[in-house]
């Protein structure tokens, strides 16, 4: 999930002929819309190399690399490793450590281990257990909006949602929460580690250490007094052999919770609402019947998916759509571009929550899709819910929009004013 910062040669244009079409997503265009040059790219150029690395926009191809094992998802350790090489600070073991046994970051067989000790907790009834913490959070957010006569929908509600609900569910004390959403905002640079400083890097280390210590202190008093949050049930996971998550592991499956988690639902929610808004039919139907929730969650990954691209390594040569990829080459997913292919969504520039939008590869696929997906999912619906019953409708108060520039790899709002208005 990570890439490199681009050389000065990249170049911006969109031309009239195939030969023309230029992959730059670090263009303001891009940033403001990327799926205009996602389709030119489809029709003209759907696999290419491009900064040096396969680029691939058509949904049978991205999912085809995801569904395969043996392309490795291990490039961001090697990169983290490097940048710790070149600092001579005693706190860059840890972070390493962090890169190589992490979930997110692991191949098999360390992945099948992890995954199948994470995937005890992480289960479907788990998460419809914990939905009235959800809602408790959305109400209050909402009502305190409500109280104040508008809101950002980012800064005020998507952000500090997630933020929320994992503090709850893992019952973390007040002094740690107050520093958790800095805290993870600073460490999801890991996940693209080409594009951090070497101040960046050491900032990183700092804060990696000082969430570490802290949960280290919650884990020990947790294994004295078990409860029924998500750090207990964690240390309680078994296998059928008795292995179980180590302290350390455990440590950073907590912390990748937030750091792979957050980003993610903050801007499924800005960018769902957003597409609700600038579709009133559709705006008008969910209001109608907000059941349709779960519809709109879905086509809303679809449509403007949060997570916009990921990245892969070959560990073999293969033929990928005709092209010959070998051994060590680097291939960007562009899965905002599979979401939108027409050989698997019809009219799929079209915003429609009543669409089966099964099939999209907003939480990736296969042995890497998304371990948060249904808590995602959870939390987007609750909200969308929330909002779309109440007897006000929202307005957006913003004439531009700000699209974030600090994720090469995420598409998410900056903010999102809206005010409450009655319903004429």
């Amino acid at each position: 999930m990570t890439v490199e910062t681009p050389g000065a040669t990249a170049a911006a244009a969109i031309g009239p002929t195939p030969a023309a079409v230029r992959f730059n997503p670090f263009s303001a265009e891009f940033r403001s819309s990327p799926y205009p040059l996602y389709q030119q790219l489809r029709d003209t150029r759907p696999i290419h190399r491009a900064l040096g690395m396969w680029v691939l926009t058509r949904h049978t191809d991205v999912r085809g690399v995801l569904h395969d094992r043996t392309f490795s998802a291990g490039l961001i350790p090697e990169l983290i490793s490097r940048q710790a090489s070149r600092l001579s600070q005693d706190n860059v073991a840890r972070i390493e450590r962090l890169g190589r046994k992490s979930l997110v970051f692991t191949d098999n067989p360390d992945h099948a281990r992890l995954r199948g000790l994470v995937n005890r907790v992480f289960t479907a009834p788990e998460i419809a257990r914990i939905r009235p913490r959800v809602s408790r959070a959305v109400e209050y957010l909402i009502q305190r909006a409500w109280d104040d006569g508008g809101m950002d929908a980012i800064a005020d509600f998507a952000a500090p949602l997630p933020v929320t609900v994992m503090c709850d569910w893992m019952l973390l004390p007040d002094s740690l929460r107050a520093h958790v959403g800095q805290w993870t905002h600073d460490i999801r640079f890991l996940l693209e580690p080409g594009l951090m400083k070497a101040t960046d890097f050491t900032r990183v280390c700092d804060v990696v250490e000082m969430f570490a210590q802290a949960l280290d202190d919650v884990i020990a008093e947790r294994r004295s007094r078990p409860g029924n949050d998500l750090i207990s049930q964690l240390l309680a996971a078994r296998t059928a052999g008795g292995d179980r998550l180590s302290d350390e592991e455990l440590v950073f499956v907590c912390i990748m919770c937030f750091v792979a988690g957050n980003e993610t639902t903050k801007s499924l929610i800005g960018n769902g609402l957003l597409a609700l808004l600038q579709h009133p039919a559709q705006d008008a139907l969910l209001r109608r019947r907000p059941e349709l929730a779960p519809e709109a969650v879905e086509e809303a990954l679809r449509y403007d998916s949060p997570l916009q691209m990921t990245k892969r390594l070959a560990t073999r040569e293969v033929d990928i759509g005709g092209k010959r990829v070998r051994e060590g080459d680097q291939i960007l997913l562009c899965l905002g571009a599979a979401n939108r292919d027409p050989a698997v969504f019809a009219r799929p520039d079209e915003f429609d929550i009543t669409r089966d939008a099964k099939g999209h590869l907003a939480f990736g696929h296969g042995m890497h899709g998304c371990l948060g997906g249904l808590l995602a999912r959870l939390q987007a619906e609750v909200a969308f819910e929330h909002l779309y019953r109440r007897a006000e409708r929202l307005e957006p108060l913003a004439e531009q929009l700000q699209w974030q520039e600090h994720s090469f790899i995420v598409r998410g709002l900056t903010s999102l004013p809206v005010a409450p208005r009655s319903i004429v």
